[in-house]
């Protein structure tokens, strides 16, 4: 087994039963925000196009799912492997990029083509990507790999029963707003930015070592920021007061908590053959190459963000003008409204109104009356603030899901009263009645089941009220608080609350 790095996610996996090409990121995302770290518009991205027999995109977020590179270099014929996800949107978006053949799998259920043996662990709940993430499981009867991508499967060992794992790509950067976005003293940013890191670490740590994998890769991040209105998010900021470790970064916090570990540093270009205890490594760059992306990472990165002013030229004169107050309002209410009609579990757990400032413009998402209006002074526990004229692209293409645009843009600011509340941003991942539709069901099914375990002196529920992960391979207790390790929530075991979010409290009880 053969295996290119792309950067970010992207993998091109060479056996002697088929190269697979997997989420070939290039093109900026997200409102020309992210862009990948460090830069691999250089490569040969028409050669990896027309030498895969398979594509596999993880995801619809966009930086892994890339529609310009997808329609321009890769071949139509290609097999694409795809997911079991609840929805079909993801096959719908390649087959209008011309692709047209498709192996459907099952969920942790292997598939064997040509001697190579395949399997994609799907995940459906709402908290996952865009309703949906996956990690690939490849073996060609030499090798064994797990590509995690952004996916946090609970089933570790189901993914195991597919073979011993030799070579391991794991998600390790952030992919996500929070703190940076949020109006908070910086010392409190910087205080959340430094746990959100530690936890990130914590989580891949946990997944390494769960995995048993004979080799280890840091994969699917971090991006980097080439707008000057984001420049300082990069990497861990200014002060510590961002969350992008980069590779080099989590190779030696690694290093440090586990020795024993073979972890590789994997770039765009670089090429890896693992095969048992042995991995011959290729880089692309040269050592002082690396040393300048690392060690004088902000000098690179003006260097990458001049090299880069005519793709984000063309991406603002790409978005569509404000719209005037009237219109804009008219425009929200007739698209959310129906869907806040349906919306039973998402509106219960907002639990009240919700305020979108757009530009000059306050508007208020009243989840408890099912309605969108201006906004009447009235206190509002949620406030995202954000440009016009974002807002108008949106509504003009009809986005479905503001966490792949607008949100992940970090083009925002945010404040709340109290804890972070899943609910409201599962419904801006959600404005289409078939997601609205699915997420309700979703929720309607994960009732807890009544199962209980004893974890360290307390009885608590087996399932996280998050994403029902198993307490008893993830839960882990200090004093009166559980932490749940596979995403971070936190529980009060005293009372049952949820210090995470609203909406999510646990049973719980000390044993006698």
């Amino acid at each position: 087994m053969r295996v290119t790095g792309l950067g970010h996610a992207g993998l091109f996996i060479e056996t002697a039963a088929g190269s697979v090409l997997c989420d070939p990121w290039v093109n900026p995302a997200f409102f020309g925000s992210w862009f990948p770290f460090p830069d691999n518009t250089d490569l040969d991205w028409a050669h990896y196009g027309r030498a895969a027999d398979y594509l596999y995109v993880s995801h619809l977020h966009r930086d892994h799912f890339d529609a310009e590179n997808l329609r321009r270099n890769v071949r139509k014929d290609v097999t694409v492997l795809l997911p079991a996800f609840a929805t079909d949107e993801l096959e719908r978006e390649l087959r209008a990029l011309g692709f047209t053949n498709f192996l459907h799998t099952r969920s942790g259920t292997p598939v064997e083509r040509d001697g190579l043996r395949i399997m994609i662990t799907a995940l459906t709940g709402p908290g996952d990507g865009p309703i949906g993430d996956s990690a690939l499981s490849l073996d060609d009867g030499r090798s064994v790999l797990l590509n995690q991508n952004d996916a946090h499967p609970l089933d570790i060992a189901a993914i195991r029963d597919f073979g011993e794992v030799d070579a391991y790509f794991v998600q390790f950067s952030g992919a996500i707003w929070y703190p940076m976005v949020y109006q908070l003293p910086h010392s409190a940013k910087k205080e959340f930015a430094a746990r959100k890191r530690q936890g990130q670490f914590d989580r891949a740590l946990r997944y390494i070592d769960a995995v048993e994998a004979k080799h280890v890769f840091p994969n699917a991040g971090p991006p980097c920021f080439l707008d000057d209105e984001l420049f300082e998010h990069n990497g861990t900021g200014r002060d510590g007061e961002s969350i992008f470790v980069d590779q080099l970064e989590f190779l030696r916090q690694l290093g440090r908590a586990r020795p024993e570990v073979a972890a590789h540093l994997l770039l765009p270009g670089t090429v890896a053959e693992p095969e048992s205890t042995a991995c011959k490594l290729s880089h692309r760059y040269t050592e002082m190459e690396i040393e300048r992306v690392f060690g004088e990472k902000r000098a690179y990165l003006r260097d990458f963000a001049a090299r880069q002013q005519p793709a984000l030229a063309a991406e603002r004169a790409s978005r569509a003008p404000a719209l005037p107050r009237e219109r804009l309002l008219s425009e929200l209410k007739q698209w959310w409204e129906p869907l806040l009609t349906r919306a039973d579990r998402i509106c219960a757990g907002v639990g009240g109104p919700a305020r979108l400032d757009v530009g000059d413009v306050p508007i208020v998402i009243d989840f408890p009356a099912r309605e969108v209006r201006l906004w009447d002074g009235e206190r509002c526990r949620y406030t995202l603030s954000t440009s016009a004229d974002l807002v108008a692209t949106n509504i003009a293409r009809r986005e479905v899901d503001w966490s792949n645009s607008l949100l992940l843009s970090m083009r925002f600011t945010a404040s709340r009263i109290g804890p972070y509340n899943e609910f409201l941003y599962v419904f801006f991942k959600c404005l289409s009645m078939e997601r609205i539709e699915y997420v309700e069901n979703y929720y309607d099914s994960c009732q807890d089941d009544g199962q209980d375990i004893e974890l360290d002196g307390w009885r608590v529920q087996r399932r996280c009220p998050h994403l029902r992960a198993d307490l008893e391979r993830f839960g882990q207790i200090e004093g009166e608080v559980l932490t749940c390790t596979l995403h971070g929530w936190r529980y009060d075991l005293s009372t049952g609350r949820c210090l995470t979010s609203d909406g999510h409290d646990i049973r719980a009880s000390a044993v006698s």
